[in-house]
């Protein structure tokens, strides 16, 4: 008896991922397991939705994985330690979730004994590199199948064929791509495909409703969010949540993102992301306050690779995990509260108070006046910190008159 092969498809139910399972279940012959990765972005209506989309294509199985916390311990956390904008204005949305729902699919794919992995990715964009070398990792053995990039298929194509196989897909997926996670949602469209568009309030994901002002108090403990505005949280994600459901309605966090594409092209992409923004600058300000000059130099140094190699869909690469180790070292003082003011489109952050904070009046006041030294300690240590800049000039005075 001949026995169709099993696939496991990376499933979203938006437009490509639909197209994927109809295709690989009517037209290859395969039993499809259509597996989401939930990695916080997800209400358990939108779950059930997509398990009712996924019913409907006809796949032999319909699984949810849920890696909010994998995502957060692994990933996230990490991003907040470091800092991390890439081009410093994106918060790695899509392409720290990538990562961790690549993993996962990887890990299940393996368990169940599947004879493939597929995933919808296109040919001109960076998804297809992060999820086909994570799978080629933690999957060597299985086979990798990507319909739409082997058929070069644009979205209106796949849209086509769905429809004239008698399945319907929302307008609004066909004209934007969207992709919600708990550290941002991503949108794309044909805006983004110019360099002078901008993408219409109808696109962006959450529209601005609030007016006026409010105060905002993030704590943090070593490094991690631990309250918003006084409430505590045991679970991390939950935090998150709870500065975007504050933040987003303000129109804080929308920006459109241009970079250098793991391809070697350039890309362009609008995100909403209210609380990965302001939960990274209210833990940077902090960390400005309660860490040396030379933690924050290397942690910067460090961070700029951690989030472009990252972003390559190089996260497996063992060095990874020797700069977070540093990234967690450098979080023993990162304890205390940032006040914030949101404002429409807009945020400010006003001050900080922690136990660790550096600026204290014990030592002077910046400017003002100061208690660990005297005026004549400043006169020798001039002498001194200046000395080979000085040895340079008389050197070389003749070289400078050349110039």
């Amino acid at each position: 008896m001949h026995t169709r092969p099993k696939v496991v498809l990376a499933f979203s139910g938006g437009l490509d991922t639909s197209y994927c399972a109809l295709h690989l279940a009517r037209e290859r012959g395969c039993d499809v397991v259509a597996v989401m990765v939930n990695t916080g972005g997800f209400t358990t209506r939108e779950i059930a939705d997509i398990e009712a989309r996924a019913s409907a294509l006809g796949v032999a199985a319909f699984v949810c994985l849920d890696e909010e916390q994998t995502y957060y311990t692994r990933v996230l956390r990490h991003l907040v330690y470091g800092n991390v904008l890439k081009n410093g204005a994106y918060p790695l949305s899509v392409s720290a979730e990538r990562i961790v729902q690549a993993m996962a699919i990887a890990r299940y794919a393996t368990s169940i004994g599947a004879d493939a992995i597929a995933h919808g990715s296109t040919g001109a964009g960076n998804d297809q590199v992060r999820f086909d070398m994570v799978f080629r990792t933690l999957a060597p053995g299985l086979e990798i199948l990507t319909p739409i990039r082997d058929r070069r298929l644009s979205r209106a194509e796949s849209n086509a064929w769905l429809a004239a196989q008698g399945v319907v897909v929302p307008e609004s997926t066909v004209r934007y791509s969207i992709n919600k996670g708990l550290w941002g949602t991503s949108v794309g469209g044909r805006e983004t495909l110019t360099s002078d568009t901008p993408l219409p309030e109808e696109a962006w994901p959450t529209p601005v409703t609030r007016t006026g002002s409010e105060a905002l108090t993030l704590g943090f403990v070593r490094g991690e969010i631990d309250a918003v505005n006084g409430e505590r949280f045991a679970r991390k994600p939950d935090a998150i949540r709870r500065v975007q459901e504050l933040a987003a309605p303000y129109g804080i966090g929308r920006d459109i993102h241009v970079g250098d594409t793991i391809i070697g092209i350039k890309g362009r992409v609008g995100f909403e992301a209210a609380a990965p923004l302001l939960l990274i600058k209210a833990h940077h300000a902090l960390e400005k306050h309660v860490s040396t000059k030379w933690q924050l130099f290397w942690k910067d140094q460090l961070a700029v690779w951690y989030g472009n190699w990252l972003h390559e869909g190089q996260f497996l690469d063992p060095a990874m995990r020797d700069i977070e180790a540093l990234f967690e070292s450098s979080q023993r003082t990162v304890t205390g509260e940032v006040l914030l003011t949101l404002a429409p489109y807009r945020f400010s952050i006003d001050g900080v108070r922690s136990p660790h904070d550096l600026m204290s009046a014990e030592f002077g006041s910046y400017g003002e006046e100061n208690r660990a030294w005297t005026g004549d300690d400043v006169k020798g240590f001039a002498a001194v910190f200046g000395n080979q800049a000085a040895i340079w000039r008389r050197v070389n005075e003749g070289l400078l008159d050349e110039e």
